[in-house]
């Protein structure tokens, strides 16, 4: 008896697809290889390669930043050098500086007359030396104490290098000391400046290490210790003692000097060549003290000589200089804004910028107010602390507060 014909509906796609049987255990066994399945004869179709992932485009402006910044600096620095040799109550023009300093040199050029050769070679150019030698290493020195501390806040006064190089100097005067002639005032602020700066340290070190807060508060009542003493020795001053400790701790350069130069050259040289060796240690040490040590960053050892470069940068500034401020603080600031906050450029930029500003402000205050002559530390701190201010503003805007 035959079979009754079944109706035929269509049939989907799927259900034309034969169904595989399931394995052993019950399960589908996967997609056979291509390769494998192909009749007899016929070669597999190739595999599709993958993509080659493009390589991301360097930014060359950033990493041309550096060199750019390094040349502005230099040339700038080059420009209000020879400016402020020339600019001042006796007027040199720069053509006429620039061959003198060639006829010096040996190379062309011609000499001023009597009275432009004396103004330029013992009163201008002793100036501009000077002023380029402390403003690079209270620059420098204000970017090392800022990576030591890992506080942005941070400069050389914070760990009573000034405030004891005053000391000395103010006690030079009160007591009238005489002992290295004309430079007793120098040579007792330098001494006080190192001194300070070992009670500082040994006072904060507990079990043979130092923690950054408690340099910091240590530096904090040192300061007020220094303090106290510089308001005792001007007690016990008489009228035209205390006039000389004014004038000197306002900060000037009036009183440049070949002599003093070569007295701060070789402290600001030492200090400024050994400082930019510790800039790789200084960015490994941004990533904070216990990652620093896993990485073999000696982080004692590391601050105890980048505080001695401080010290000797400061403590030499200040001794020829007097207390000028905010240069150590402002000037690795603006660096920062500029380039980032890497060590390798930094460090030596900041004895640049340092000493660009120091020759600009010094030759602001000799001119602003002629004949007077404004006092050179009053001049960066008047400029120094509105800026500082809209620098604080800035960055709790950009943070969006403190907390």
């Amino acid at each position: 008896m035959a079979a009754a014909p079944s109706d035929a509906p269509s049939h989907s796609a799927s259900e034309e697809t034969p169904r595989r049987a399931p394995g052993p255990g019950g399960t589908t066994p996967a997609d056979p290889d291509p390769a494998a399945t192909a009749p007899a004869g016929t070669a597999p179709a190739p595999a599709k390669p993958k993509p080659t992932p493009k390589p991301k485009p360097r930014n060359r402006s950033r990493s041309r930043r550096p060199a750019l910044l390094t040349t502005a600096l230099v040339a700038g620095l080059l420009f209000l050098a020879l400016l402020s040799a020339g600019v001042g109550a006796y007027d040199i023009p720069l053509g006429d500086v620039l061959a003198s300093v060639q006829h010096h040199l040996g190379l062309g050029g011609a000499p001023l007359d009597r009275v432009g050769e004396s103004v330029l070679w013992n009163v201008r150019l002793p100036r501009v030396v000077l002023a380029l030698l402390v403003g690079a290493s209270l620059g420098c020195a204000g970017a090392l104490m800022q990576g030591v501390f890992g506080n942005p806040l941070a400069e050389p006064g914070v760990i009573g290098i000034s405030a004891g190089a005053a000391v000395g100097a103010v006690a030079a005067i009160s007591l009238g000391l005489s002992f290295f002639g004309n430079w007793t005032i120098t040579v007792c602020a330098f001494v006080a400046g190192l001194i300070t700066v070992a009670s500082v340290y040994f006072l904060s070190r507990n079990g043979g290490k130092t923690e950054v807060v408690t340099l910091i508060l240590t530096g904090i009542a040192v300061n007020a210790f220094a303090g106290a003493l510089i308001g005792l020795f001007v007690f016990f001053a008489d009228s035209g003692q205390v006039n000389q400790i004014t004038f000197w701790q306002l900060g000037s350069l009036a009183q440049a000097t070949w002599p003093k130069v070569l007295a701060v050259l070789p402290c600001a040289l030492a200090g400024l060549l050994v400082a930019p060796l510790y800039s790789r240690r200084l960015d490994l040490l941004a990533l904070g003290e216990r990652p620093a040590r896993h990485l073999g960053i000696d982080v004692e050892r590391l601050r105890l000589a980048l505080i001695l470069v401080v010290a000797l940068l400061t403590a030499a500034a200040v001794a020829v200089a007097g207390v000028i401020t905010f240069i150590g603080l402002l000037v690795p600031h603006l660096l920062r804004m500029a380039n980032g906050p890497g060590h390798r450029f930094l460090v030596p930029g900041s004895a640049l910028a340092g000493a660009l500003v120091l020759v600009a402000g010094d030759l602001a205050a000799r001119t602003l107010a002629q004949p007077a002559e404004l006092p050179l530390g009053v001049l960066t701190a008047l400029l120094g602390s509105p800026f500082f201010f809209w620098l604080l503003r800035r960055t709790r805007r950009k943070q969006g507060g403190w907390a």
